[in-house]
Order: structure tokens, then C-alpha cells, then sequence
């Protein structure tokens, strides 16, 4: 977008203004872009942002409602990076309502879009956020009917054991550079044959290198063998 239109200069403003501290200065800034708004997609992004700043999670969770409204509105290549959010953002709003398999349908379209997220950082804090959410709400969603949300984003017991006596072990010693390679494909684990992949690949990377104690090398071993096998 052009960083000259009026609304994002008051939403580059209102986040700075968030990034100091200044939350009721940064929702006044959020609320005039969003009542300066001049179509659905201007509208999507100033409703994100004016449901950070709500006082209650039924008003946080009517902003999030009306940013997916207008992203469904605007339906183009513009708005497809945004879904995975939305749909997270929905979720959470749902989640701290108490409605949690209300809250699990959402995580679980994020989670069929996660893949239209930016790669990098943010895509990275989608994988996790989903993952998070899918196996927060899994009970609530199984208890009224859905039958298969109990294996939504779960790992299986022979993969779970091993993969976190490793990162206990790493976190003993302080071994960042094994965490930095593994915990993404771990906390952004969805249960798909892609993420058992993406996992097994990270942990292979670890092994390859070879600067871990013996008794790790092999521990990262059974661990590749339980992913693989899972």
C-alpha cells in the first residue's frame, strides 16, 4: 500500500504508539483509520488493529469478526497472506470467551491455511499460535461430537517422549544453537505429514552436524526413528 494514504499513516502511528507504551493514544490513531476508511480492505486493516485495543473479549472478538467480514469482502490476492491470522485471531477470542470448540473450528481453518502465511518470522508465530490453539481446545471440541479433533496438532506418544528429553537436555546445558534448529518445526507442529517431515529434517541437521555428546547422538537418533515411524 502507498505509505502516503491517510490510513496508514495513522496506523504506522498508532503502532508506534503501541511500541511506547501509549495503548489509549494508539487506539484513538486505529479508530480514525478506521472510520477514515475508504474501502473493505482499508477497513480489514483497521479493524486488526482496533481489536487489540478493546476493553472486553466479546468487543475484541466482534473487531476480529469484522476484520475476517472485510477480508471475505475484499476476496483477492491482497487478503490471502492474512487468513491464517485472522483465523488465530478468531480463535483466541473465542478461546478467552471460554467457547473452546468454538475456538478449535477456528484454529482448525487456520491450520488449512497456515500455508498462505509470509515465510520467515510470521509465518513461523502462525505455525506456532495454530499448533498452540489446536491443542488447547482439542478436549472441548472432542467433548461436543468432533471426533477427530483430539489428533489435531498432536504428536504421538513415541514421537512427544523423545523429542523433549532432547530439548530438556539441551536446555540443561544451555545448547541454543540445537534448540534455535529444532524448536520452530516443534512448536509449529500441526500433525501433518509435512510437519513430521520438516521435523525429522531439523532434527537430521542437529545429528549431521555432530556437535553433541555421544549419548545425545544417539538420542537424536531414536528421535528421527520415532518421527519417521509415527
Amino acid at each position: 500500500m502507498d505509505p502516503e494514504l491517510p490510513m496508514v499513516r495513522l496506523c504506522v502511528a498508532g503502532m508506534q504508539a503501541e511500541a511506547e507504551g501509549r495503548a489509549e493514544a494508539a487506539r484513538e490513531l486505529f479508530q480514525q483509520a478506521w472510520e477514515g476508511a475508504r474501502d473493505d480492505y482499508e477497513a480489514c486493516i483497521a479493524a486488526h488493529y482496533l481489536a487489540r485495543h478493546q476493553s472486553s473479549p466479546a468487543e475484541t472478538l466482534r473487531w476480529n469478526q469484522e476484520c475476517l467480514d472485510r477480508a471475505d469482502l475484499v476476496g483477492d490476492e491482497r487478503v490471502q497472506g492474512f487468513y491464517p491470522s485472522l483465523y488465530v485471531n478468531m480463535g483466541n477470542a473465542y478461546r478467552e470467551l471460554g467457547r473452546l470448540a468454538s475456538a478449535h473450528r477456528y484454529f482448525v481453518l487456520a491450520a488449512e491455511r497456515v500455508a498462505d502465511a509470509p515465510e520467515g518470522q510470521y509465518g513461523d508465530w502462525n505455525r506456532c499460535a495454530i499448533a498452540e490453539g489446536l491443542r488447547d481446545t482439542a478436549a472441548a471440541a472432542a467433548a461436543e461430537g468432533d471426533e477427530g479433533a483430539a489428533a489435531r496438532g498432536r504428536f504421538d506418544e513415541g514421537v512427544e517422549g523423545p523429542v523433549r528429553e532432547l530439548f530438556a537436555a539441551w536446555c540443561e546445558r544451555g545448547d541454543l544453537k540445537a534448540l534455535g534448529l529444532t524448536l520452530p518445526a516443534y512448536l509449529g507442529y500441526l500433525g501433518t505429514d509435512e510437519d513430521r517431515v520438516r521435523l525429522r529434517s531439523a532434527l537430521h541437521m542437529v545429528h549431521a552436524a555432530r556437535w553433541l555428546p555421544e549419548e545425545e547422538q544417539a538420542a537424536v537418533e531414536r528421535a528421527m526413528g520415532a518421527v519417521a515411524m509415527s
